[in-house]
């Protein structure tokens, strides 16, 4: 049986030093960290992605992932980023599936990112490194339909999808969303925002999580890692607790 991990996004705490956060998921009983890109650990920066990967593996911690703000653009540099995360120990970095999201997308749009994304998988794949797309509005991965689509044009098997809930999306839309694109799913953002962004605390909505968790054990291919991503008012002192809601979800 295939175990999902508990983690978290280092980018909950983007306030913050890597030190402390580890310090906090440690305490938490949490097994991963996704490490971001945009506070805690820069692109091209391998010194202090080692620093740490050092830091999280000597808390009994692994790291799961990188978290960058590649976004498929055809002037942005991957090198940099693969740098970092090779550095770190990651073998998934999370990426953007383009600028746009896909109801305003162009068949332009789509072309360019496609062809960056396949080159990308390329590139990432002769490191060993997966990447994985954000499941997110804006985007051309904001549907469960527009990211089958795009997994299939881009036809690598080096390229997953991450899931969430999408914002305003009632339960049983959401699970609809993660079954359809379930096969593909490496890891899963946890987090309560209702009924917008409203960040509440994971019980809150306790039917949505408890069924999710359900699905994704019994998925043929479960994500690998299920990753805290927001708390409410980014307080550390809640970690604990929304630590032990989703241990406790993992554990039925």
């Amino acid at each position: 049986m295939t175990t999902i991990r508990p983690g978290l996004c280092s980018v909950t705490f983007r306030e913050l030093p890597p030190e402390r956060i580890v310090g906090l998921a440690a305490d938490a009983g949490l097994e991963v960290i996704e490490w971001g890109g945009d506070v805690h650990v820069p692109p091209g920066d391998t010194e202090r992605a080692a620093q740490v990967a050092r830091a999280t593996t000597d808390a009994g911690l692994a790291v799961c992932s990188y978290g960058s703000y590649f976004r498929a653009g055809p002037g942005e540099e991957l090198t940099p980023i693969l740098d970092s995360a090779e550095a770190l120990g990651a073998d998934r970095i999370r990426i953007w599936a383009g600028p746009v999201g896909s109801a305003e997308a162009t068949q332009a749009d789509w072309a360019g990112t496609v062809a960056r994304l396949q080159s990308a998988t390329s590139e990432a794949s002769a490191r060993g490194i997966g990447l994985a797309l954000e499941f997110h509005s804006g985007t051309l991965a904001d549907t469960a339909p527009t990211t089958l689509r795009l997994l299939a044009d881009v036809a690598s098997p080096a390229l997953t999808t991450y899931w969430q809930p999408t914002v305003t999306a009632p339960d049983d839309v959401a699970l609809a969303e993660y079954r359809a694109i379930a096969a593909h799913t490496s890891a899963a953002h946890v987090f309560s925002w209702w009924p917008t962004k409203e960040r509440l605390p994971l019980r809150a909505r306790d039917e949505l999580w408890s069924r999710f968790f359900a699905a994704a054990s019994a998925a043929e291919r479960p994500p690998r890692d299920a990753l805290l991503e927001f708390i409410p008012d980014a307080d550390p002192d809640l970690l604990a607790s929304e630590a032990a809601a989703l241990r406790g979800y993992l554990s039925r």
